[in-house]
C-alpha cells in the first residue's frame, strides 16, 4: 500500500512510526496511507522554512513572479492527475475536480503579478527635503491548515500569495486526503522554487498545536468547521501570531415571488448536491417567501431532483459522489433522521442510495426536506451534506430576519427579478458573500473570500487582496539628508 509522508526541505520524508488510512469514499475501502507527523518533524519543517528564508525574502518579486508562471504551466500539463487524485480520495466527480482546480489556478495567477501588487506609495517632499514612503515587507515563516473538502484550491489560496509576497510557508493538509495535495507542492518545486520556501506535513492535532505555539511561525491561515477555528484562532492569537480562521457555514437563499423559477431551481440543484453538499458554499437552506412560491418550488425541485446521479468519481456523467467518510455519512443521515423526528417532512429521502457496484461506499443521495423550522437541529447546524431544506415565510424581511439571526453569516443569495429588493437585501443582509440570483457567489481570485459573524475569525479574508494585506505588513519610512541649504536647529515641539 502506498505511504503519502511529508515534504521538507526538498525532499520527500517517508520515516515515523504513526500513520492512518487513506480511504476511497466510493468504494469505502482504504487504498493508501499517510504518515501523521509528530511535533519533532513539524519543526524540522519550520527549520527548513526558517533557513530559506533571508535568501527568499530578497529575491525580486519578479523572479518570485516566474517561478509562479512556470508553476501554473505545469498545474494545467497535469490536470488530470490532480483530479484523479482529488476523486480517489475524496471521492469528488471528475468535472467538479476540475472546476475545483481551475479556481485555484486563478490564485496562482493572481499571485503571478505580487510585482505590482506590493508596490508602496511615495510622496516627495511632506517636509523641507523630507521624503516619506511605505513598503510591504514578508512576515518570515508562515503556516496553513487546510481542510478535506477542497485539498487542492483551498492550500492555493494560501501559499502561492504568501510564498510571492517573499514569505516561506509549512502546509498542514487534511490527513483524509493529502495526495493531491502534496502532489502539486512538488510541482510548486518542479517550477524552480528553492528548496524549503515550501513545505508539506501531514498529521493531526499534535502538529497543529506545534504550528500554533511554535514561535518561529508568524501568521496561521485555516480553513474548516467553527469549533476548530474558534481554537486555533484563540490558541494562535493568545501566542501573538497573526491569523485568520474561517469557519462554519449555513447559506440561504431567497426565492421571492416574482423569481424566475426554472433559474432557481436549477441553480438550487447545482448549489445544495454539488460536491455532495460538502462545500462551505453549499447552499442548504431554501427560504420560500409564501405557501405559493413554496408548493412550487417543492414540486419542481422533487420532479428534477429524479434526474440526479450519484456515484463514483471516475465517471463524468454523474452529478455527485460519496461523502468522506462512513462516520460522516451516518452524520448526515442522523440530521436527516432527527428532522423527520422534529416534524419536518422527508419529499426526497437520500437515506439508501443504490449505487451498483460501489455498496460500500460512503454514498448520501440528495435529499429535499421540506416545512423546516428555526427550531430544528437540521436547521441550526451545518449538515455539510447533499441536503436541501425548504423554510417557508409569509414576506422578505421575515426571510431576511431569518438570515440575521443565525449564527453564521459566510454566503447567501436571493433569487428575484425586483431590482429593489435585490438591493435592499445587499445593503440590509448580515452576510460576507452575496448572490443576486447567483447560486455560489464566490469571490474572484482579484477579490477577497470571508464570510461574517461565526464564519470567520480574524480581520481578514482569504486571498485577493486582503491575502497580501495577511502575508505582509507595512513599513513607512521618512527620509532626509543633510545639505548646505537645509540646516535646522534643536527643536523640541512635535513637528508638523
Amino acid at each position: 500500500m502506498q505511504t503519502i509522508g511529508h515534504l521538507i526541505g526538498g525532499s520527500i520524508v517517508t520515516t515515523g512510526e504513526r500513520h492512518q488510512d487513506v480511504y476511497n469514499p466510493s468504494t469505502g475501502t482504504p487504498s493508501k496511507q499517510v504518515l501523521l507527523a509528530n511535533k519533532a518533524t513539524v519543526e524540522q519543517a519550520i527549520a527548513a522554512a526558517q533557513a530559506a528564508y533571508p535568501a527568499w525574502r530578497n529575491t525580486p518579486p519578479a523572479k518570485r513572479a516566474r517561478v509562479m508562471y512556470r508553476f501554473r504551466a505545469l498545474l494545467e500539463q497535469h490536470a488530470d492527475d490532480i483530479c484523479r487524485l482529488i476523486g480517489e480520495e475524496h471521492g469528488k466527480i471528475i468535472h467538479d475536480a476540475m472546476g475545483e482546480l481551475q479556481r485555484g489556478i486563478e490564485n496562482v495567477e493572481y499571485a503571478c503579478g505580487v510585482p505590482e501588487l506590493l508596490k508602496g506609495e511615495h510622496s516627495k517632499n511632506v517636509g523641507p527635503a523630507i521624503d516619506s514612503w511605505s513598503e510591504f515587507q514578508p512576515l518570515g515563516v508562515v503556516a496553513g491548515i487546510t481542510p478535506f473538502n477542497f485539498p487542492a484550491m483551498v492550500p492555493l489560496w494560501m501559499y502561492p500569495i504568501a510564498i510571492a509576497c517573499g514569505n516561506t510557508f509549512v502546509l498542514k493538509p487534511s490527513e483524509r486526503d493529502p495526495g493531491s495535495t502534496l502532489f502539486i507542492a512538488q510541482l510548486l518545486q518542479e517550477a524552480g522554487l528553492p528548496e524549503g520556501v515550501l513545505n508539506v506535513v501531514n498529521g493531526d492535532k499534535e502538529a497543529v498545536d506545534t504550528l500554533l505555539d511554535d514561535p518561529r511561525v508568524q501568521a496561521v491561515s485555516f480553513v474548516g468547521s467553527t469549533p476548530i477555528a474558534e481554537y486555533i484562532y484563540g490558541r494562535a492569537s493568545a501566542n501573538g501570531k497573526r491569523c485568520q480562521a474561517l469557519g462554519g457555514a449555513k447559506n440561504h437563499a431567497i426565492i421571492m415571488p416574482d423569481a424566475d423559477l426554472d433559474n432557481a431551481v436549477n441553480a438550487l440543484t447545482g448549489a445544495a448536491f454539488g460536491s455532495s453538499g460538502e462545500r462551505c458554499m453549499a447552499l442548504s437552506v431554501a427560504v420560500a417567501v409564501g405557501d405559493e412560491i413554496a408548493d412550487a418550488l417543492v414540486s419542481k425541485m422533487k420532479a428534477q431532483m429524479t434526474a440526479l446521479k450519484v456515484g463514483a468519481f471516475s465517471d463524468k456523467d454523474n452529478d455527485f459522489g460519496p461523502v468522506i467518510t462512513k462516520a460522516h455519512q451516518q452524520k448526515v443521515v442522523g440530521y436527516i433522521d432527527s428532522a423527520e423526528q422534529q416534524g419536518a417532512e422527508v419529499v426526497v429521502d437520500g437515506r439508501k442510495p443504490v449505487v451498483t457496484g460501489y455498496e460500500q461506499g460512503f454514498f448520501v443521495g440528495g435529499t429535499l426536506i421540506d416545512r423546516v423550522t428555526a427550531e430544528m437541529v437540521c436547521y441550526q447546524e451545518e449538515i455539510f451534506g447533499p441536503v436541501l431544506l425548504v423554510v417557508r415565510v409569509n414576506s422578505m424581511q421575515e426571510a431576511m430576519d431569518l438570515i440575521n439571526a443565525h449564527e453564521y453569516g459566510n454566503g447567501t443569495c436571493i433569487f428575484t427579478r425586483d431590482g429593489e429588493a435585490a438591493r435592499y437585501f445587499s445593503d440590509n443582509i448580515l452576510v460576507g458573500m452575496v448572490g443576486i440570483n447567483v447560486p455560489l457567489p464566490v469571490p474572484v481570485s482579484y477579490h477577497s473570500f470571508g464570510g461574517w459573524k461565526r464564519s470567520l475569525f480574524g480581520d481578514l479574508s482569504a486571498y485577493g487582496p486582503d491575502g497580501v494585506r495577511f502575508y505582509t505588513r507595512r513599513k513607512t519610512i521618512t527620509q532626509r539628508w543633510p545639505s548646505a541649504g537645509v540646516r535646522e536647529g534643536t527643536q523640541f515641539s512635535f513637528p508638523s
